[in-house]
């Protein structure tokens, strides 16, 4: 059967319904992922790893998590620390802007329930992804613990997948997330990046340049995203531009990428080329970006992805 796990951070999302009530709901970038891979691919085994409370936010956290039919086994409830949070503002072009409350997040924490027996386990996966937000937020003296773990699962076979999700408050500085992205991509097998993201930690500008920034580190398969204008694409020497149809109907911009990243990576598990896999990715974007929110409702997002034979 086929396996991947997704290491992260999820979140408490808060959304302003009127002047006076407030909404939630959870989300974060790989859970994102994990939740429209299991949507449109339910024969992957989808699992999460990461560490939440035992507040009644985080019970129902969890609750959320098994009603999207992913694996729990590796979500570990911390005894003190309790579940990130965020406020999310959205402006009439679909563009967010973020208020977070996570110094508390369990998330933090996760490298220390990762023991010899779980990373053991973790071996029988076909895939493990991570992005750069897990890397910003765990303890800076759980990170080498953190690259030991995953070169065993590298060593066993597994492919490690790496999304350079950058976020600059997370950081220290500039410097400290440049060199915590180097060792990702030196380990890891496949690189989702987004030209935003590497413009601002090394200067790129275009996808082009994504490439050909990414060929030093041997990647198996490089996928870099550019908003709407276009997915560049590199398995080996063959390199590819993938022409996207732009939304026009766009209401929240939050998880497009993430989208695009659990349905690319799903189609490649179930044996999809990488045009069809790019194109699924797109479909499931530009779906989610039509509707409030990083997770669209099942069933729009179902009838969406219905029209592409998902």
């Amino acid at each position: 059967m086929t396996k991947i796990f997704f290491l992260g951070e999820c979140m408490v999302e808060l959304r302003e319904l009127d002047d006076s009530t407030m909404g939630h709901s959870f989300a974060g970038d790989v859970y994102n992922s994990a939740v429209y891979m299991k949507r449109c691919f339910p024969t992957i085994t989808v699992s999460m790893i990461t560490a939440i409370g035992r507040d009644r936010l985080s019970e129902k956290m969890l609750s959320r998590f098994k009603s999207e039919d992913l694996d729990t086994q590796f979500v570990f409830q911390h005894p003190s620390k309790v579940a990130g949070m965020y406020f999310i503002e959205t402006d009439s072009a679909g563009e967010r802007r973020f208020t977070y409350w996570r110094n508390d997040s369990a998330a933090k924490k996760v490298v220390q329930f990762l023991t010899d027996d779980v990373v053991e386990q973790l071996t029988a996966a076909d895939m493990f992804f991570f992005s750069g937000i897990p890397l910003a937020i765990i303890d800076e003296d759980s990170r080498d613990a953190f690259w030991q773990k995953l070169a065993r699962l590298k060593q066993a076979g597994v492919k490690l997948v790496f999304d350079p999700n950058y976020r600059a408050q997370l950081w220290a500085s500039k410097d400290a997330a440049i060199e915590q992205f180097n060792k990702a991509f030196q380990i890891s097998d496949i690189a989702l990046p987004g030209v935003e993201d590497l413009s601002v930690l090394y200067g790129i500008a275009s996808a082009e340049e994504a490439l050909d920034f990414c060929q030093q580190y041997q990647l198996e398969e490089m996928v870099v995203k550019n908003g709407p204008q276009s997915v560049v694409t590199q398995i080996g020497t063959e390199r590819h531009s993938h022409q996207i149809t732009p939304v026009t109907n766009v209401v929240d911009t939050t998880s497009a990428g993430d989208a695009f990243n659990g349905v690319y990576l799903g189609a490649r598990l179930s044996g999809r080329s990488v045009f069809e896999a790019v194109q699924l990715g797109a479909k499931a974007a530009g779906t989610v970006i039509q509707h409030p929110g990083a997770i669209a409702p099942l069933a729009a997002f179902k009838q969406a992805m219905s029209e592409v034979g998902i």
